[in-house]
């Protein structure tokens, strides 16, 4: 197999030597092209000089002698064409021996084709309107070229040549560059990627790329190498996490339960009460377990309906008024006036979302603290916003805060809770078809964002 960078490089040299090739030929072929029509031009022009040449000398003369354009040989025989004087009765007056020509050394060089085929044309001599004679004008090649054109031509193909050859030496050198631009961070990830699927999830990819997609591929990668970190540890610590909820109330109640017995404490009203409380609490984190097992498995069925957000919010406010005045805080919303706030939902899945959301806010808000909601409308969207200035988040805890059983630090660890709430509140979300995020410094408060669409 071979490397993404040796794929590209090969790609891409082989893309410029044909681009390169073909405007080469394409080039070469209209230069040459163009130089033929301006040597025909040039050749027919002749012809018509010969022809213009030879009129003015009938007309000087009256007829035609022997010496009769005699002068046009010597030009002849130095341009490498044969002329031959007819009269109006096609008798030759005058003409040259087409060996002569041929026999000349530097002809090779001049004549398109080596073997040399003489081709002759025939133009008619005009004086007042009467054919007076005619003249022939022949030679070895469909174009007369001189040294100098043939040189021309040479340096011209020669100059196309080297320029495709040095350009084709640059764009491969550009080719190999970017290759390795391109190959690096994506070479990166991809080492990467397989060593997360080795379960190797403490590597992350720091070389970074100015190329946009590759820069948000790379932070991408990592992100996912964080959460797989994350999942791995709470893969771990699933089976401790849920044995110590699960065993805490249950030595509660055999330790009580065998002390009763023994004994040791007396079979109280009182204490039966309490040990009901820890049975209850037992059965209420065995049912929250139930409730986010049926929302992972997307088994929940919700009841859809119209519902009036304004009025489902105001009334779980006015239900937390107390606890928040007893802690010191003040709780209130700001909803945008003259705005229809309904919806279709399931009204109490999403009356659980927002007193999951508010009793979280006055939780972990401390005294003389403050608690917001915030409604109001964006095109179709009601964006619904839950802020506190509380103890916040930890900035690397912001990525896993809606994943199971999720805890943050220790201050959060001192606060009761069973760390499956906010997975149950994006999962509610979602089944709306709608979104939730999160802003948050840890020491300044935390602000929960839903967006809900109509």
């Amino acid at each position: 197999m071979q490397s993404i960078r040796s794929k590209l490089s090969v790609l891409l040299i082989i893309c410029s030597i044909i681009a390169i090739t073909l405007i080469t030929v394409f080039v070469n072929i209209t230069v040459n092209s163009k130089f033929n029509e301006y040597m025909v031009d040039t050749q027919n022009k002749r012809y018509e000089r010969i022809v213009s040449i030879l009129q003015e000398i009938y007309k000087r003369d009256g007829k035609w002698t022997n010496d009769s354009g005699t002068e046009l040989l010597h030009e002849a025989y130095m341009g490498n064409y044969c002329l031959t004087l007819l009269d109006k009765n096609k008798k030759s007056i005058w003409g040259m021996d087409p060996n002569d020509i041929k026999d000349k050394q530097h002809l090779n060089t001049m004549v398109v084709n080596e073997k040399g085929i003489y081709t002759s044309k025939r133009f008619e001599i005009k004086v007042n309107g009467e054919v007076v004679g005619y003249v022939d004008i022949g030679q070895y090649s469909s174009v007369l070229l001189s040294d100098e054109d043939v040189n021309f031509k040479l340096s011209i193909n020669k100059s196309i040549i080297t320029s495709g050859v040095i350009t084709l030496f640059i764009i491969i050198l550009i080719s190999l560059y970017f290759s390795k631009k391109f190959s690096i961070p994506i070479k990166d990830v991809a080492n990467l990627s397989v060593s997360l699927s080795k379960g190797n999830f403490n590597t992350k990819s720091s070389t970074k790329s100015n190329i946009e997609e590759l820069e948000n591929l790379r932070k991408s990668v990592n992100i996912l190498a964080e959460k797989l970190k994350y999942q791995d540890m709470l893969r771990k610590r699933l089976v401790s996490d849920i044995s110590h909820e699960i065993r805490a109330p249950l030595n509660v109640l055999q330790n009580n339960l065998e002390a009763i017995i023994d004994g040791l404490f007396p079979a109280s009203t009182e204490r039966l009460n309490y040990l009901n409380e820890e049975v209850v609490r037992f059965g209420r984190l065995l049912n929250n377990l139930d409730v986010l097992k049926e929302f992972e498995a997307e088994s929940i069925k919700l009841n859809f309906g119209n519902v009036v957000l304004d009025e489902l919010i105001q009334g779980i406010c006015e239900e937390y008024y107390m606890t928040a005045k007893n802690k010191g805080i003040v709780l209130s919303y700001d909803f945008e006036p003259n705005q229809d706030y309904s919806l279709t939902g399931d009204k109490d899945k999403l009356k659980q979302v927002f007193i999951n959301l508010i009793s979280n806010a006055l939780k972990f808000t401390t005294c003389n603290g403050k608690v917001l909601i915030k409604m109001y409308k964006n095109n179709e969207n009601i964006i619904i916003e839950v802020e506190d200035n509380g103890i916040g988040i930890k900035e690397e805890d912001l990525p896993f805060i809606f994943e199971r059983l999720y805890r943050g630090d220790k201050s959060r660890h001192e606060i009761e809770g069973s760390g499956i709430g906010l997975t149950i509140v994006k999962n509610i979300i979602q089944l709306h078809s709608g979104s939730i995020d999160v802003e948050s410094k840890e020491g300044k408060g935390t602000k929960f964002k839903i967006t809900l669409n109509k």
